[in-house]
This record gives structure tokens, sequence and C-alpha cells, in this order.
């Protein structure tokens, strides 16, 4: 992959979602259109859903999103004006892998469903604590996963909003944010869960965002613990004085850890037990597989003393057993799309677009104002 593309965004939100729009009209509404059809896909969402449907479960989301980010949706607004796009399928496309929990769980208990599609559960995400660094500074990073189609519309938004704080945040294209790190040093990632208890609510990628609109670790563990969340996700925290947070929220409950010394790491299963009633059923490759990253990625974390390229590396691994870089095989061609390691102390975040061991990461810096 060439040097992943930096896209900057400024002024007020709607200016800075015209401005996201403009540069990728065509491809916005490509992908808004793939994510609808998608929704229903019975090998997606557990049974077929009729488009109707789907986008009345999509309208349904919109209230929750308005009451908990007004400015996330005047951005996706400014999105719908530069591209025709509507701001219902803008919410499916930003938050689809939180959607498809809430599609599955509208019918579950009436139609058989299927086990949860692979390529929609994958990443595997670490914070460090300072103590457990060479250098005394804590870290955050993670691969991000996805399908192999998904690749192409990888970018980093350079956001620096009109009276706001300055962030970067991998995302695609059309979404305003998906994994990382404002000018104030709060640092967010996230591993994908699948869910039974999916409902009309806030998606992930406004959470993420919201998150990144924070100044301090105690308000951005509350844009978690406090949102109506519509599906499942596993967020995780850290501050530029090494304080962390592992935040495992499904839509009706979640399980707050805090990272006070070693290093935690988080694939896509449920570790906290009383998750477990409401984790959707996977494929026994699928949870082998999340499995592995966990425990390879713990192994490579153990010894502590740990160094930015050690996190580097660890993103580029190959197990014998199975590594955490992944690489898309049939039948379900999952890839580390991107991956990113940031020290939130400094600022400063280390990027890569595509499979992390066949391309080179860009160094960049949140600058203060």
């Amino acid at each position: 992959m060439p040097d992943i593309r930096v896209v900057e965004v400024s002024g007020s939100p709607r200016e800075m979602g015209r401005q996201h729009g403009e540069r990728f009209r065509r491809d916005i509404k490509i992908l808004a259109k793939e994510r609808v059809v998608l929704s229903s896909n019975k090998n997606w969402t557990g049974y077929e859903l009729p488009r109707p449907d789907v986008l009345a479960l999509g309208e349904a989301c919109l209230p929750w999103h308005q009451e908990y980010a007004p400015e996330l949706m005047e951005e996706l607004r400014g999105i719908g004006d530069a591209t025709g796009v509507g701001l219902t399928e803008l919410v499916i496309l930003n938050g689809f892998t939180d959607f498809i929990d809430v599609v599955f769980n509208h019918r579950a208990a009436a139609v058989p469903a299927r086990p949860a599609h692979p390529a929609a559960d994958n990443c595997t995400a670490f914070i460090v604590s300072p103590q457990a660094t060479a250098e005394g500074r804590g870290f955050f990073g993670q691969t991000w996963d996805m399908h192999a189609t998904a690749t192409p519309f990888v970018i980093l938004l350079h956001g620096k909003p009109a009276g706001g704080l300055r962030f970067l945040t991998l995302t695609l294209i059309g979404c305003v944010g998906m994994i990382g790190m404002n000018e104030a040093g709060i640092a967010v990632g996230i591993n994908n869960l699948m869910a039974r208890d999916g409902r009309p609510g806030v998606t992930w990628p406004f959470v993420v965002r919201k998150i990144l609109m924070q100044d301090n670790l105690d308000d951005a563990l509350a844009c978690i613990t406090k949102a109506r969340l519509a599906g499942a996700h596993n967020y995780l925290l850290a501050d530029a004085t090494g304080r962390g947070f592992n935040i495992e929220a499904m839509s009706s409950r979640l399980h707050v850890q805090e990272v006070t010394s070693g290093s935690l790491v988080h694939t896509n299963h449920c570790l906290f037990t009383g998750n477990l009633p409401v984790e959707r059923e996977r494929l026994p490759e699928s949870r082998r597989n999340s499995e592995l990253r966990l425990n390879r990625a713990e192994q490579l974390l153990k010894p502590g003393q740990i160094t930015l390229n050690d996190l580097l590396a660890l993103t580029r691994d190959h197990g014998k057993n199975g590594g955490v870089c992944a690489h898309a095989v049939a039948p379900f061609f999952v890839e580390s799309c991107s991956a990113a390691v940031m020290r939130p102390a400094t600022r400063e975040m280390w990027a890569v677009w595509g499979l992390p061991c066949q391309n080179e990461y860009r160094h960049f810096t949140v600058k203060r104002r």
C-alpha cells in the first residue's frame, strides 16, 4: 500500500463533514450502499431483513445520536450535503458492526439465526502501562482487522474543530472516527464484540469521537458508561499520565477494568463472565482465532520493559500457532487493514495502511494549540 492518506478537516462540525464528503463523494456513496445491503444479509445479521425494515431500524437510532452528540450529527449532515447520502444511511455506514447487533436482536427470538460473521469480529488491542515500558511512558496500540474489501477505504482524519480539541483518528471514508488520540493525550481504541442484546441507540464511532472531545480520562470514560449503546464493543482508553481502562461494553451491561500495572490485551470475545449471557454465538474457528491472538499478544508483552519497536513488531507478528497480523484467507478474507501505536504522553501516533508486516509505519503528532 502507499503511505496512509491524511485528510485534514477544520472549522464548524458541518464544514468538517462537508470537506470530508467532497473529498470522497463517490466512494462514500458506494460504501454506504454496501453497508445497508449487508445489514439485510443473513450471513451478517443472522437472517434476511427487507431493506425498508433495515432503514426503519437505522432511523430509530437517529434520536439517540442527536441527543448524545449533536455536533457529530451536524458533521454527518455536512457529509450528506456533499454526497447526497441520507442521514440514516450514514449512521448505518458509521456504526455497521454495532448496527448488525441491532438488526440481529430485532427478530432473534422469532427466527433461528446463523452464528456471527467472523469478518465483523476482529482486532487485537493492548494497553501497556508506564511501569511495563523501558522508558516509563505508557502506550496504546492495536491492529485494525476487517474484511479485506474495507482496506481501500482507510484514511487518517486530522481534525481541527473550531473551538474544540485537535485529533487524529483512523477511520473509513464517510465515518467520523474509529481509533485515535487528541491533543489532550486521550487515546481510544476498540475491539468488536458480537451481542444478542442490540437495540436502537448510539453506535461506536460516535462514542470514539465524543471521547476525543474530552480533556480528561474520567470524562472520556463517562462517554461510554453513560451512553445508551446500540451494540457491543470493547473500548480501551489511555491518557498522558499513564492511566488506562478497558471497558467491555454490551448494549445492556458493561464491565470496567482499570489498568494500573503491566499490560492488558483484548481481542474479540468476552473476558468478563457477566457479559457471556448476551454474547452472540460464534463459529468455532472464529472463537479459536480470537483466543490465539489474545494468548500470542499476552506472551509477547509478558516480559515487560516494552519499547515502541516491540509494539510495532507485535502488530506484524506471525507466530507458529497463529499470529497477530491477519492475512485475507478464504472463506472469510479478514485482514489487518491498518494498525496504530500511540504514546499519549508525547501525543505521538505511528500508523500504517494495509498489512503491518508488508508496509511501513508513518509518524504523526497531534500538535497542541
